[in-house]
């Protein structure tokens, strides 16, 4: 899709969500609640593929479906407030993203159908009974972050070959980044690695974490959470002025200066969950639609703060780029 073209895309759709919950009478449009963790700016790309994909599936907003969005801003509390809303709205289905955001809306809404397009281990967090029989009024796609954790480790080392002491940055209060904190630590230990964690909880938690961190490491993990992307931008100026090589599991993070990311393409699980919805929105019953896997998986490279770091990324890793940016 063009620039211009999604632009417009998503201008039409945030315009006609607000006027369809106006115009609609009680119970005569189906309504979809969109409970977004982190920012517009982040998830602009992925809602207007969503969107999109709803048209093609034959719900027009405003028309033959109503949608309501809010964005937490990557604010815990304002994932439970989101949620509560939606439970007073009396949202057909809730549609959401990531452990944190689908905890809130399962706590909140014990009968709605929830569909979430990406979550670390929808089994290990409770969410889900299991992959192929989720049962309950929850199901979606996982995103298999905890998964590539080995795979991430070894590319950080293809680009650091000197690597020996790796930190690790989480948000505790997120259950699906605690798992991936525990994987990553696991992980480098096997491989030998000192490993210092950096325990997040606010966004006023960060720059204290990078001052005590000073000269204790040699890269720098960031594990997947709402709160560390909304806070990206911060995240990758103090890396970089700490020296500190940076891997992630989700494209936006390179695009705002990190160095390496390799997880699932977002857009397209955004695309993907909007069927989900759509077979609810038909009759269907979570419990019965099985947990896909990601099919698309993305490496991205930030060739510019490679240079800024004085580093040399491998032709044989470069050449395995879905993205390098230069």
């Amino acid at each position: 899709m063009k620039r211009r073209e999604f632009i417009t895309l998503l201008g039409g759709a945030a315009a006609a969500w607000p006027f369809a919950a106006r115009a609609q009478q009680p119970g005569k449009l189906p309504t979809v609640g969109l409970l977004v963790g982190t920012t517009l700016l982040v998830e602009s790309p992925r809602v207007a593929a969503f969107v999109q994909r709803l048209r093609e599936l034959g719900w027009i907003e405003g028309r033959t479906v109503a949608i309501e969005i809010r964005y937490a801003d990557g604010r815990t509390e304002r994932l439970v407030e989101i949620a509560a809303e939606f439970v007073r709205l009396k949202v057909d289905v809730i549609f959401t993203q990531g452990t944190a955001s689908v905890i809130a809306a399962k706590q909140a809404a014990a009968v709605i159908p929830i569909v979430f397009a990406a979550v670390a281990d929808p089994v290990s967090t409770g969410l889900v009974a299991s992959l192929p029989r989720p049962g309950g009024n929850v199901t979606g796609l996982s995103n298999q972050l905890v998964d590539l954790v080995g795979k991430r480790i070894e590319m950080l080392r293809e680009v650091l070959p000197g690597l020996r002491t790796l930190a690790i940055m989480a948000n505790v209060g997120n259950p699906g980044s605690l798992l991936e904190m525990g994987e990553v630590s696991s992980i480098a230990r096997t491989l030998g690695f000192e490993v210092v964690t950096l325990e997040i909880r606010r966004g006023e938690d960060i720059a204290p974490a990078f001052e005590a961190l000073k000269g204790r490491a040699d890269a720098l993990y960031v594990c997947v959470d709402p709160l560390l992307n909304t806070n990206r931008i911060r995240i990758n100026t103090l890396a970089q002025s700490a020296r500190l090589p940076t891997m992630y599991g989700l494209r936006e993070y390179v695009e705002a200066g990190g160095l390496v990311s390799y997880g699932p393409n977002i857009v397209n699980q955004y695309r993907r969950a909007a069927d989900y919805v759509d077979k609810i929105l038909r009759g269907a019953r979570p419990a019965d639609l099985p947990v896909e896997q990601p099919t698309k998986f993305d490496l991205v490279i930030n060739l510019t703060t490679a240079k800024a770091l004085s580093l040399t990324v491998p032709p044989s890793l470069l050449a395995l780029a879905d993205e390098v940016i230069e």
